[in-house]
Order: structure tokens, then C-alpha cells, then sequence
């Protein structure tokens, strides 16, 4: 059976798949600077015999792996390589060897995964029909998103194909299980960028001041009424500050403090009225107090919606390949992938792969110092893609 083949192959490239991994997290390279990373993809992919290769985006690449009969069906696979600026706290052999920039969210895993994945493919590609897009992503990390350039680069094209497949580590699934989620799964995401803008001066003599400080204050506690008083209960949505900077000391009231967050929701409609709600309270309490605002919304990645059929294809083969037990159901996440550029175009199922080990002590969450995986991972990742892919071209 294929699926056995499948199987062999991804444990016996198990451990270069690890060792890619390793290469990739102790090089790291942050978003659209992935020169060093995507030439090493790419002289991996030609070691393989893969011969069709092309860059895409600048940092970007896609190669083709065509099985027999290739223009009866194509099937894309999708990996992000960008890291993020996060200091390695990690004291492991493969620790980021670049300060300050650490492969933080996994991207390093779905990489190795990818040229696993190509390397049983190629392997077995007369066995199969078909074709096998693989697509190296840059720059999922930041805005306007990788993904969004490939597209523009027409990495859906030439062959188009009928879905695409991307999977993402999550350390709160223990490794040797997946979790799949059909429809609504993911978050759109839009960066807030404030200033508010008043009269500094001496602490002391807050009279004579516009204290943009306070103003600030009001405005984040203010903002939030954005969610408890005009989102829909049935339409999720957080909205969330992750920096204030006022720049002034005890007896200093600065001038102006910027404040950066978050908005995210499930419902484009909501996304367009919550943006306008966000800056009128923001200007109507910045003017009532006798200061200023600049408010910048910069509309990030859109929701991910996984295709229903799609994505039942992929999880039933998910449960032939490692069993029932081992695939469980994902609730919605309100973090943002830009995959879901992807999913505005053609039908996609994005899953997620377990890389958790509490008795290794792998148990940190992504985007922070100590994130790592349960390597084991690897050999899931690699061989479920390849499966899932090849059980794709043979859907009607």
C-alpha cells in the first residue's frame, strides 16, 4: 500500500528531516530576509531530483512534482520560513545562532516538514497522478504578508491548483496527534497604531497641560466598549494593547504617547464598522480633553476559513494514517495566519500539528523565548502531508 511506503519513507528521512530543522532553527532569518534560507530549501529540493524549481516574491519558491499524468490534478503544499525578532532562551544544540532573531512559531518545522514531505513525494511520484505544488513562503509574520505576494507573483497559476494544504505546530496538542477544524477557523488581524497628542510640561502644575497621558488612559479603557457594546455575542472578537509609550518620568508629562494593539474578529462586515467605532471614540474623548489623535489602522491578514469538503478529505485521511485517537477537533483561534490569502482564492484546510511533550518539558507556547518541539513531530509532519496530498489528487 502507498500508505505504507508513505510511512517507511518518512521514518527512514526522519532523521534529516530533524537535522533540517536544526540547520533552520540555528539560522534563522526574519520576514522577507530569507536569502541564506531559501537557497538552502532550494538546494535541498535539487538534491532530491526535484527539477522544476522557481523563486517567487524575492525571498519565495515554488517547485513542481508531477506524477504521472500531471495535468490531470494539482494539489498545493504550503510552508512558511520567516522567524521572528525574539531572543533564543533555549540552551539546546541547534540555538539560534543570529542574536535577537529565533524561530519562535514553528516555521523552521513546517519548512523541514515541506522538503520531508518533497523527498517521500519525489520518491514515489510514479506511483501517483497528478501534480504536487510545493510552496516556500516568506514573510508570514508581518504585514502585508508573504502569502499575499506569492499570490500576486502568480504562484496559483500555471498549474492552478484545486486546493491547497498548510499545516502549523501547536504546542497545547500532544505530539502524535493533529487537529483539523472545517470552516470558520481563524481570525482576521489589523495592527492599531495611536497618538495621542497634548501639552507637556511639569507634573506639578497638571493646570497648564493637556496630559495626553490621562487622555491615553480614558481612550484604552474607552476603546474597549468597541467589544462589550457593539460586537455581536455571536461574532467573536478581541481587541487588545500591547504597548504604551509616554516617554516622560515622575515629574514629566510628555507631550505625546503612542499606544500599538490589536484588533481581530470572524466577520468582515463587524471589521469595517468596529474600525470606524474605534477612531470616532478615540478622537471624540482625545477632543473632549483637549488634545489630539492620529489613528492608524493598518488591515492586516483576513479570516481563514477552511473548505468544508476539503478539509474532511484531509482529516479522514489524517485518521487512516495515524488513527482516530490520534486526530482531534480544533476550536476557533483567534490568532491570524495569512494562509488565509490562500483560502480567498481557491479551497484550502490549514491544521494544526502537535509538537507538545510535558514529559520533556516541551511545553511552552509559540512566539515566546523558550518555544521548541517534541522533534518526533517531524515524521508526522513530513509523512501526513505527503498522504493527505496524494489523498487529495485522487478526489473527484
Amino acid at each position: 500500500m502507498l500508505k505504507d511506503k508513505i510511512k517507511e519513507l518518512a521514518q527512514a528521512y526522519k532523521s534529516e528531516t530533524i537535522a533540517v530543522r536544526r540547520h533552520l532553527h540555528a539560522h534563522p532569518e526574519l520576514s522577507f530576509h530569507e536569502y541564506e534560507t531559501v537557497a538552502f530549501v532550494e538546494e535541498k529540493l535539487k538534491s532530491f531530483g526535484v527539477a522544476k524549481v522557481e523563486k517567487k516574491a524575492n525571498t519565495g519558491l515554488v517547485a513542481l512534482i508531477e506524477g504521472k499524468n500531471p495535468g490531470q490534478k494539482t494539489v498545493a503544499l504550503r510552508g512558511d520560513m520567516d522567524a521572528l525578532p525574539i531572543i533564543e532562551q533555549n540552551e539546546v544544540s541547534y540555538k539560534s545562532t543570529k542574536p535577537g532573531v529565533m524561530h519562535a512559531c514553528g516555521h523552521d518545522v513546517h519548512t523541514a516538514s515541506l522538503l520531508g514531505a518533497a523527498k517521500i513525494l519525489q520518491g514515489v511520484k510514479d506511483e501517483f497522478e497528478g501534480t504536487i505544488k510545493l510552496i516556500f513562503q516568506p514573510g508570514e509574520e508581518l504585514i502585508p504578508g508573504g502569502a499575499s505576494l506569492m499570490i500576486k507573483d502568480k504562484v496559483l497559476e500555471n498549474p492552478k491548483p484545486s486546493g491547497i494544504i498548510g499545516q502549523h505546530v501547536m504546542p497545547l496538542i500532544p505530539v502524535g496527534k493533529v487537529g483539523f477544524r472545517k470552516g470558520m477557523y481563524m481570525a482576521s488581524a489589523d495592527e492599531l497604531y495611536i497618538t495621542v497628542k497634548g501639552k507637556g510640561g511639569h507634573g506639578a502644575m497638571p493646570e497648564t497641560l493637556i496630559d495626553p497621558v490621562l487622555i491615553a488612559s480614558h481612550m484604552i479603557v474607552a476603546l474597549q466598549q468597541v467589544i462589550s457594546r457593539n460586537a455581536s455575542p455571536k461574532i467573536p472578537s478581541v481587541l487588545s494593547f500591547g504597548r504604551v509609550e509616554a516617554l516622560g518620568t515622575t515629574n514629566i508629562i510628555p507631550n505625546e504617547v503612542k499606544i500599538q494593539g490589536t484588533f481581530r474578529t470572524l466577520n468582515e462586515v463587524w471589521r469595517a464598522k468596529a474600525h470606524r467605532h474605534m477612531v470616532q471614540i478615540a478622537k471624540g474623548i482625545a477632543e473632549g480633553m483637549g488634545g489630539e489623535v492620529d489613528f492608524e489602522v493598518r488591515k492586516g491578514y483576513p479570516f481563514l476559513k477552511n473548505a468544508e469538503d476539503l478539509t474532511a478529505r484531509a482529516q479522514h485521511a489524517a485518521v487512516d494514517y495515524l488513527g482516530h485517537e490520534n486526530v482531534v477537533d480544533l476550536d476557533i483561534w483567534m490568532a491570524a495566519e495569512d494562509f488565509s490569502y490562500y483560502t480567498q482564492e481557491i479551497d484550502g484546510c490549514f491544521y494544526r500539528l502537535g509538537t507538545r511533550n510535558e514529559a520533556k518539558g516541551i511545553v511552552s507556547g509559540v512566539h515566546t523565548p523558550t518555544f521548541d518541539i517534541d522533534e518526533d513531530a517531524l515524521e508526522i509532519g513530513a509523512g501526513l502531508m505527503a498522504y493527505i496530498a496524494l489523498n487529495e489528487l485522487k478526489s473527484k
